[in-house]
């Protein structure tokens, strides 16, 4: 049995599993480095927030507001989504600008969450049998780290300070565990009982839930740092989501004979040698957006955002209780979307076709 990849095996590994190995690697071993800073460094902060972190956002455009297909096919979904995100973030920010970033946050880890999901049944979408063991292996991959930081205050952020409810609690984490625990043996005895059968091994889906596992304890229950935190948390997410929309961009080129974009010229981006302009047009959208928050709201970065130092600091609650929702949607939006665009759908043609470059 040939193993159940996205693309293949160089692709797969290099760009879709293998980060989160990588990253967690590297942040062992930059530990006592990252710990002895008191301040982010701005190359860092450049390279995991604005080139990944945010640039993976702006991929979904591909899939989506670009797409004229896409936007036929769902045309309520990509008028009202933004607008109600919108207007629902400026409730929530009406009552404190915390309640809004927390909700902004919880939306965020539950789309972390759930992209894992997502590669763990692609994974495994050739396997016989119930998936509820597969599913509670990953979802207690991400969701354990998780538990572990509601319990134990730490000194990192998801966005702001405070957005995610941390109290002392003791015994939540030791119970969780022990519950993992007992789906990892289950999930250990099933894989045992499926090589029985086959004389194989999901190698993606093993490698899948043993990054995962490792990328989110590692980054939040082993360290409390900052830097250590936002690297492994951005780039085993980031990187394999941008990786995964120019693997669908590039097998549309081969399986669909029209060209679904509202330019069509952004099909170019999806030739392998037009990968640093992909890449390069995603960072682009990204340092606009950063410098509209730097220039409007943070003021974090005013060296490297001087093209927008001319914009005005906006502190009017009245005019942030709008602004600051606005310049989220980006993110808010992609949140949203993801949870739709990635779903087998019979009504998307040749969807499994062109995820899976025509293979089943």
């Amino acid at each position: 049995m040939t193993q159940p990849y996205i693309a293949n095996a160089k692709f797969d590994l290099a760009f879709i599993i293998g980060p989160a190995f990588v990253v967690t690697l590297i942040a062992i071993l930059a530990a006592p480095w990252a710990q002895s800073l008191a301040n982010f460094p701005v190359w860092l902060w450049v390279i995991l927030i604005l080139g990944v972190d945010v640039s993976h956002v702006y991929s979904t455009l591909f899939r989506t507001y670009f797409d004229r297909d896409e936007l036929r096919l769902r045309p309520r979904l990509y008028q009202l989504a933004p607008l109600l995100l919108w207007v629902t973030g400026a409730v929530l920010y009406s009552f404190d600008s915390l309640v809004f970033w927390r909700g902004l946050a919880y939306l965020a880890i539950f789309h972390f969450v759930r992209q894992q999901y997502g590669f763990m049944l692609i994974y495994g979408r050739r396997e016989k049998g119930n998936k509820r063991i597969d599913k509670a292996a990953i979802y207690g991959a991400t969701i354990l780290p998780l538990v572990y930081w509601l319990s134990h205050p730490r000194s990192f952020n998801w966005f702001v300070d405070g957005d995610v409810v941390s109290h002392t609690v003791p015994y939540v984490f030791d119970i969780a565990a022990l519950l993992y625990a007992v789906v990892l043996a289950a999930y250990l005895w099933q894989e045992v009982l499926r090589w029985r059968e086959t004389r194989t091994i999901n190698l993606p889906k093993n490698l899948l839930l043993l990054g995962t596992g490792l990328s989110w304890g590692v980054g939040i229950v082993a360290f409390d740092n900052d830097i250590i935190f936002t690297a492994t948390n951005v780039v085993a997410h980031g990187i394999p989501y941008i990786a995964l929309n120019w693997l669908y961009g590039k097998n549309r080129q081969t399986i669909q004979t029209h060209v679904p974009y509202i330019w069509s010229k952004l099909a170019w981006l999806f030739r392998p040698t037009m990968i640093p302009i992909y890449i390069g047009t995603l960072a682009l959208l990204a340092f606009i957006e950063e410098g509209l928050w730097d220039g409007f709201v943070w003021h974090d970065h005013q060296k490297l955002f001087q093209t927008f130092s001319m914009l005005p600091a906006v502190d009017d609650p009245a005019i942030l209780v709008w602004l600051v929702p606005l310049l989220s949607l980006p993110q808010s939006t992609h949140y949203v979307l993801d949870a739709f665009i990635w779903r087998k759908n019979g009504n998307v043609p040749d969807f499994k076709r062109i995820l899976f470059g025509q293979q089943p």
